[in-house]
């Protein structure tokens, strides 16, 4: 198997997620906070590709106002950041809609794109299920992610059953999920990220079910 050319996509972390009604909840950003830097410094040492993406919802929104302090990347990522990261605002929950990413990581020959950050339940599964649209593989980084308790109309999830069932779900057809340290692993051998498929996935469900 070739060795993949990554590109490291830092998806939102920004100050809206930790503080108030869209502060994420799991794993618990004090937790995964960490583990995004980590996934930072490795990429860095590896001469990984970083793109660092900041949501905007505009200047009257009430989140994710460019004017206001929530928009700001935070400081454990600001602080690491350099001029050679590819620097991009988006308005959708992709990356790639409405910006110039993709460009990027063809210009840079990449073939798979790391996704750390926020939110597992928005963000990070609609950037994962697009990336296949572009001939690109995904990997998500499961303790580098996270995600907020969930109310509608249409039910209720906690924050741990949103995030392990997402989790299982990417893993399952859109993206390899795994650890910021297994991911840095997978790196110094130069090797790809082991993911699973819908078909060996739904057989192993059917008899987990049976099992019960």
């Amino acid at each position: 198997m070739n060795t993949p050319r990554r590109a490291l996509i830092l998806v939102d972390v920004q100050q809206e997620y930790f503080s108030g009604p869209l502060e994420i909840q799991f794993p618990a950003h004090a937790d995964s906070l960490p583990r995004i830097t980590a996934a930072i410094d490795a990429a860095t040492a590896a001469g990984i590709p970083i793109a660092v993406i900041q949501h905007s919802a505009g200047d009257e929104a009430p989140v994710f106002n460019p004017t206001m302090d929530g928009f700001a990347l935070h400081p454990e990522i600001a602080r690491r950041q350099s001029p050679a990261w590819k620097s991009v605002t988006k308005q959708f929950g992709t990356v790639f809609a409405g910006t110039d990413v993709l460009n990027w990581l063809r210009e840079h020959d990449i073939d798979t794109i790391t996704l750390a950050g926020y939110m597992t339940n928005n963000c990070i599964i609609a950037s994962a299920a697009e990336s296949e649209t572009h001939g690109l593989a995904a990997e998500v980084l499961s303790d580098a992610t996270g995600s907020i308790n969930i109310a509608n109309d249409a039910g209720f999830a906690d924050a741990k059953t949103v995030h392990t069932t997402l989790m299982a779900l990417l893993h399952s057809n859109f993206a390899a999920v795994a650890t910021a340290q297994a991911w840095t692993d997978a790196i110094a051998e130069g090797s790809a990220l082991a993911k699973d498929n819908l078909g060996s996935s739904a057989v192993l469900g059917a008899q987990r079910v049976a099992a019960l």
